[in-house]
C-alpha cells in the first residue's frame, strides 16, 4: 500500500520516527520489509493481513506492531466500501537501542523484542488515534516522548504473535521476490484452482525445487499455506454473510465439502457450524 502522504526531509536520512497517514481506494497487495519497526493501525477498511507466514482477516481498528526485516502487507477486500485509511508510525532500530540502556525501559524493549515476529493486539484503546496524531503533530525529541508512552501504553495490552517460530527472515532480495510472486497469485487466485506448477514458475523453481524453498523459508507446505488462505476467507463469509456451510466452502475454494470441515477442524479447532456460533455471538 502507498501513503498518500509521508512527511520526509529533502535531503539527507529521513528522521527516526515518522508518522504518516495511508489514504487509497483499497489496500493493494505489496509484500515488502524494511529496516524500521511499524505500528499500523487501521482507521477504514478491510480484508487480509499478511505477516510472515501469518495470514489473518483484519478491519476497522486493527493495531500491528512489526520488528525489523518483517515481510508482511495488507489486502483490501473488494467489498470495502469508500477509501481505505491507516495511521502508520515507523521507528528506526536507534529507538530500541537506546531505550535497552535503560533499565526502567524494560517492558518496552521487552515488547519491541517480542514484536520480531509481528503483534496483534485484538482490544484496542479509544484514546490511541489520539496518541498516534500526539506523534504526528510533534517533531524532535517531543515525537520521541510521545512514541514512548504509546509503547509504554501497548505493554499492559493482550498482544498476539503472528508470525510462526518456523518463518525465517528474507536474507535475500532474490527469496523476497519469489515469496512476492507466489503470495500474490495465492491471494489472487485462492478462490479458484490454485496450481503447484504455477507456483513453481511464478518463483523460477522447480516443482520438487519450489517445495524445498517454500517448506525451509515458511516452515509449512504449498497446500497449507493455501488453506490457510481458504480458511481465512471462510471464516470471514461464516461471519458476514448468511451463507450455507457448503456454500462457504465452494466460494472459499473448496471443491469437496468433507475436506473443508476436516481441514477447518484442524486449523480452528472447531467445526465451521461451532466456530460460527461461538464467534457470532
Amino acid at each position: 500500500m502507498k501513503p498518500k502522504r509521508e512527511h520526509r526531509p529533502q535531503s539527507g536520512e529521513p528522521p527516526s520516527i515518522q508518522c504518516f497517514e495511508v489514504a487509497v481506494p483499497s489496500f493493494e497487495f505489496y509484500w515488502h520489509y524494511h529496516p524500521e519497526y511499524e505500528l499500523t493501525y487501521i482507521v477504514k477498511g478491510r480484508g487480509r493481513r499478511l505477516v510472515g507466514d501469518s495470514q489473518e482477516a483484519f478491519s476497522e481498528g486493527d493495531l500491528v506492531l512489526l520488528g525489523p526485516n518483517l515481510p508482511h502487507t495488507w489486502v483490501g477486500d473488494s467489498r470495502s466500501e469508500g477509501p481505505c485509511r491507516a495511521v502508520v508510525l515507523k521507528f528506526s532500530a536507534a529507538v530500541f537501542e537506546v531505550l535497552a540502556a535503560i533499565p526502567d525501559s524494560e517492558p518496552v524493549t521487552s515488547l519491541l523484542k517480542r514484536s520480531a515476529s509481528g503483534l496483534h493486539f485484538p482490544h484496542t484503546d479509544n484514546k490511541l488515534p489520539d496518541l498516534f496524531d500526539c506523534v504526528r503533530q510533534a517533531g524532535g525529541i517531543q515525537a520521541l516522548a510521545h512514541l514512548l508512552l504509546l509503547l509504554d501504553s501497548l505493554t499492559c495490552a493482550e498482544a498476539l504473535p503472528l508470525a510462526s517460530v518456523h518463518f525465517l527472515p528474507l536474507a535475500e532480495a532474490r527469496n523476497e521476490q519469489r515469496l512476492h510472486q507466489v503470495f500474490k497469485y495465492v491471494q489472487e487466485d485462492f478462490v479458484k484452482g490454485i496450481s503447484l506448477r504455477e507456483a513453481a514458475q511464478r518463483a523460477h523453481l522447480s516443482v520438487s525445487a519450489f517445495c524445498k524453498f517454500f517448506k525451509k523459508t515458511t516452515g509449512k507446505t504449498f497446500s497449507d499455506y493455501v488453506n490457510e488462505a481458504r480458511i481465512t476467507h471462510a471464516c470471514t463469509l461464516l461471519l458476514e454473510t448468511d451463507k450455507s456451510i457448503g456454500g462457504v466452502a465452494a466460494a472459499s475454494g473448496f471443491e469437496s465439502l468433507a475436506y473443508f470441515n476436516r481441514v477447518f477442524l484442524q486449523k480452528k479447532e472447531a467445526t465451521p457450524g461451532q466456530w460460527r456460533r461461538r464467534v457470532g455471538r
